[in-house]
């Protein structure tokens, strides 16, 4: 298995996902309206908007699955956070960064997963991930590659919506 990886100014990334003020809140409709529609379009028994702290990613909204956070070393959005383009695994167990991990040996079994990274506009730093995962093998059609892509951009636009409202003040000096 392949811990994901922490870049050398995470810490950067970090503040901008405190400055945001979102972490440990309770749940909110117009999140979890999100993961339930990429449940029922992309037919994914799991959906999460995920926000990767230091050490846990830890689930704003959440479809499919009962506990609230993750451990980020192991967690699949901690290995999509940094990518540039959507991160698709149709198979987990026949690629090596995946196959002995905890989430696929055991609860919940994910089999395949499609993320894309999520930014805050401000730092323009990546703050969380939008995924599905299915607990089946499979291959994501164009069609639902797009479906999702504008799901995210949905989930990008609240989160940003969030970022505005609680937004510390730059310093002028």
């Amino acid at each position: 298995m392949l811990f994901a990886p922490i870049p050398k100014h995470d810490e950067d990334r970090v503040s901008a996902l405190h400055d945001l003020a979102i972490l440990d809140t309770p749940p909110e409709e117009r999140f979890d309206a999100i993961t339930k529609s990429a449940t029922e379009y992309l037919r994914a028994p799991i959906s999460t908007i995920s926000l990767i702290d230091r050490d846990r990613e830890w689930y704003k909204s959440r479809r499919g699955i009962e506990v609230s956070e993750g451990k980020r070393s192991i967690s699949f959005c901690g290995h999509t956070l940094f990518s540039s383009k959507i991160f698709i695994v149709e198979d987990t167990l026949q690629d090596d960064r995946f196959s002995d991990n905890p989430y696929v040996a055991g609860t919940p079994h994910i089999r395949a997963y499609m993320g894309v990274t999520l930014h805050d506009r401000r730092s323009k730093q990546p703050i969380g991930v939008f995924c599905v995962k299915d607990v089946k093998p499979r291959h994501f059609e164009p069609a639902d590659v797009t479906s999702f892509i504008r799901l995210a951009k949905k989930a990008e636009e609240e989160l940003n919506a969030e970022i505005l409202k609680h937004a510390k003040p730059k310093s002028s000096i």
